[in-house]
């Protein structure tokens, strides 16, 4: 079965702007599923060494295709009117990413009020200037375009891991593989969230991005980085390392009968095997981990507010209630609205 260009040039894009913002702006870069309707990954700021909570959502569009409309200082990039609604009430700000294959240069733009054009016919286009390189001196601008208010972004951050959160809720079991390389002063490794199916094969994914925490502990950061969960050290994956460890340290054997030089209890209480930790080491270079995350009361608290905001009635002005119980009584007139008498207020 032969594989569509379409198919490989979409690809070659996003490999192309993860290259550039891991590179070029030494951000984080986290490829969304091809269910995210619109939108290809998502970039989070890091200042300094320090993730920031900042974000921004990539639409990334390859091809020589996408550069035959010549605009002024750049190229005209057309989407349609469900695509701009949706990045115009998108909970972070959006960015169309143009992709040359050919020169493998990314050029982007901002989506909002200001860069999208109304045409004759109602349709929308938006200019990708030629002189918006996806390297360093994006960085700016794009840091600008990310920032916000604290609370903004932390509430920006809660709705983006809902899905993930309804998961734990129904009963699914996430878990986070890592991989840290330990020797590089960079904090280089990977993480991949995914659904542990409890059928002892590797989990399905659900997303991944690769992290630059420099000298942060990958036990204090990446709590963090889930703030609406608990985590864990996945048990499964912990014993049976433990019980390898153990036979590896502790078994002996004599014309094929195994003995154990220590019993495993004593054996687990003379090491560190309580808090996050990895689970093995590889060459002495890469630690592996695999914790497993548990909706905590944040998060809990948070699928209630959303489901409020989402399907919940809008609240009136209750007068009554009010009158009722302030001290001192409030003037009538303060509530305007209709006068209703709660559940066990005074007659």
């Amino acid at each position: 079965m032969r594989r569509p260009s379409s198919a490989r040039a979409a690809s070659i894009g996003v490999t192309l702007t993860k290259l550039a913002v891991e590179k070029e702006l030494d951000w984080l870069f986290r490829e969304q599923p091809t269910e995210d309707y619109g939108i290809d990954a998502q970039v989070e700021i890091v200042e300094g060494e320090a993730v920031s909570g900042k974000l921004l959502a990539l639409q990334i569009k390859s091809g020589p295709s996408w550069f035959k409309q010549a605009g002024p200082g750049g190229w005209w990039f057309r989407p349609d009117a469900a695509h701009v609604q949706y990045w115009t009430n998108h909970s972070l700000p959006v960015v169309v990413v143009l992709v040359h294959p050919e020169t493998e240069r990314c050029y982007w733009q901002l989506v909002n009020r200001e860069t999208l054009v109304r045409t004759r016919s109602g349709g929308w286009k938006l200019l990708v200037p030629e002189a918006q390189l996806l390297d360093g001196s994006a960085r700016a601008p794009l840091q600008e375009a990310a920032a916000g208010d604290p609370y903004v972004l932390r509430i920006r951050e809660l709705q983006l891991a809902r899905p993930w959160m309804e998961l734990l809720a129904d009963g699914t079991r996430l878990v986070i593989d890592m991989e840290e390389w330990i020797n590089k002063s960079s904090g280089r490794g990977s993480i991949a969230l995914g659904v542990d199916n409890e059928d002892g094969a590797e989990p399905t994914p659900l997303a991944s991005w690769g992290v630059f925490l420099g000298f942060a502990s990958y036990a204090e950061v990446v709590p963090q980085m889930f703030a609406w969960a608990d985590v864990d050290v996945h048990e499964e994956t912990y014993d049976e390392a433990d019980h390898e460890q153990y036979e590896t340290e502790c078994a002996t054997y004599d014309e094929g009968d195994q003995f154990f030089t220590q019993d495993y209890a004593a054996w687990r209480s003379g090491r560190r095997l309580t808090g996050l930790r990895p689970y093995a080491n590889a060459a002495g270079e890469v630690d592996y981990w695999r914790l497993e995350l548990t909706l905590n009361e944040l998060g809990k608290a948070f699928l209630i507010v959303n489901r409020f905001a989402a399907e919940g009635e809008q609240q009136l002005r209750c007068s009554t209630w009010l009158n009722s119980y302030a001290s001192p009584p409030f003037p009538r007139d303060l509530a305007a609205g209709p006068v209703i008498q709660p559940t066990g207020a005074p007659e």
